[in-house]
């Protein structure tokens, strides 16, 4: 399969120079670039705690009420009761 890429011309000179050193085509450069990455990746998503999977959601919706921290019982209590009338 195929991938085509945009790169500036200050990255393109650092590849070109690795692959002369390597003695390597740019593209068999790129493609250990990208294999590092995803190995790297999905290595890091394995390891990751619940928290650390989950903690770019924490805090990311709005409630309105100010002490919803603090007083989460009274709120849920009051939320059931305005449910069931």
């Amino acid at each position: 399969m195929q991938l085509t890429i945009r790169t500036s011309d200050e990255q393109m000179f650092k590849i070109d120079h690795i692959a002369k050193e390597m003695g390597l085509k740019k593209s068999d450069v790129t493609r250990m670039a990208i294999k590092k990455f995803i190995d790297e990746y999905m290595g890091n998503k394995a390891e990751m705690k619940p928290y650390a999977r989950v903690k770019h959601l924490l805090g990311v919706a709005e409630s309105g009420k100010k002490d919803l921290g603090q007083h989460h019982r009274e709120h849920l209590i009051r939320k059931i009761k305005s449910n069931h009338k």
